[in-house]
């Protein structure tokens, strides 16, 4: 008896334990979170457009078949040359300069793995800024725009996959109040 006692002891436990040790975190860990498609894991916490009040979008947001297939990564917002562009919401400044001869701005935006561009913008922040939502960013150069008339595109990236920054916008932004109900013609009002 004592030799089945000193063998579990020494062959069988450790490795008994060994197992527990490693799987007992692993019942207990939480599942991953699921992976959302594109477009579902943009929070609206924007505060303001990127360029006047309500601009018209000249071109929306047209998301690619595949990574490298046509598509329109962002929105081209109605701006005149030299007005100014706002950060959407709190960040900071990842980026201010020039890609492929257009002034480019983006901000990584506080508390996300989301980042806004604004292009084609001359820069009015240096990278590494912190900037709050409405805060001015630069102005809209009239060159280098792929619009027929100046605007800006604005952009949305979470990593390197794009999404619709229209997304970033809470309704009362966008024009869609909340819904109302209305008097009918004709028909009796309950009194109570």
């Amino acid at each position: 008896m004592r030799s089945l006692v000193r063998y579990v002891l020494n062959r069988a436990l450790p490795p008994l334990l060994l197992t527990f040790a490693v799987l007992t975190p692993l019942a207990w860990a939480e599942s991953p979170p699921e992976e959302k498609p594109p477009g579902e894991r943009v929070p609206t916490l924007a505060r303001t457009w990127p360029v006047g009040t309500r601009p018209a979008v000249l071109r929306g947001w047209e998301p690619p078949a595949t990574v490298y297939a046509a598509g329109h990564r962002g929105v081209d917002l109605a701006a005149a040359p030299g007005a100014p562009v706002r950060a959407v919401a709190a960040g900071r400044v990842a980026y201010a300069g020039r890609v492929a001869g257009r002034g480019v701005v983006a901000v990584a935006l506080a508390g996300t793995s989301l980042r806004t561009t604004y292009e084609p913008v001359r820069a009015g922040v240096k990278a590494g800024a912190e900037v709050g939502a409405g805060e001015v960013v630069g102005t809209v150069e009239g060159a280098g725009s792929h619009c027929p008339e100046a605007c800006v595109h604005w952009g949305l990236l979470d990593g390197e996959t794009y999404l619709n920054p229209l997304g970033l916008l809470p309704p009362w932004l966008l024009g869609h109040g909340p819904s109302r109900l209305l008097p009918v013609l004709g028909v009796p009002v309950p009194s109570g």
